[in-house]
């Protein structure tokens, strides 16, 4: 058994998961949990961590592909290099499914950071500028307050360009 890549229509992720566990086959779509602002309103949404993307599990061979791309509603198709199908290794799902937490969503790495926190960005066009951390972004950004031309600006950054300031 080998896991292949299943491209999916947009937003229709879950609905082909469903409709290949209905046709037998072991797919796994790993979600993360997101914030999602809208109307004054902010809340947290599952959302797949490879939009339009999930992973098939079965055994070898070009009937598979013919099934799943004729029958499977939902799915556009495998991910092909040319007409060669990809396959995924065990250890690299099993790694996916070894960050999600007790509620099946998978846990991004983030650091520990506080609102207030004074912080320093390591990369970018404002490398070794001090900033105050804000909040995380939900797409593993972060928001800081960096003082430039004497203000405060609020400034969206990766969460990996930045490290707290040791005292």
């Amino acid at each position: 058994m080998t896991w292949y890549v299943a491209y999916t229509q947009p937003r229709k992720e879950r609905w082909a998961r469903t409709n290949l566990w209905e046709l037998g086959f072991d797919a796994y779509l790993p979600e993360y949990m997101a914030m999602r602002r809208h109307a004054r309103r902010t809340d947290m949404v599952a959302r797949p961590l490879f939009p339009r993307y999930l992973f098939v599990k079965s055994a070898p061979g070009s009937a598979f592909a013919a099934a799943v791309a004729a029958s499977a509603k939902g799915v556009v198709d495998l991910v092909r290099m040319g007409s060669h199908l990809p396959t995924l290794p065990d250890r690299l799902i099993q790694e996916i499914k070894d960050r999600e937490g007790g509620d099946g969503f998978v846990h991004l790495g983030r650091a520990p950071l506080t609102k207030g926190q004074s912080v320093r960005l390591v990369s970018g066009s404002l490398c070794d500028q001090v900033g105050i951390f804000d909040c995380h972004d939900d797409q593993d950004r972060v928001i800081i307050l960096v003082d430039l031309l004497g203000r405060q600006v609020r400034t969206r950054v990766a969460a990996n360009a930045i490290v707290p300031e040791s005292a």
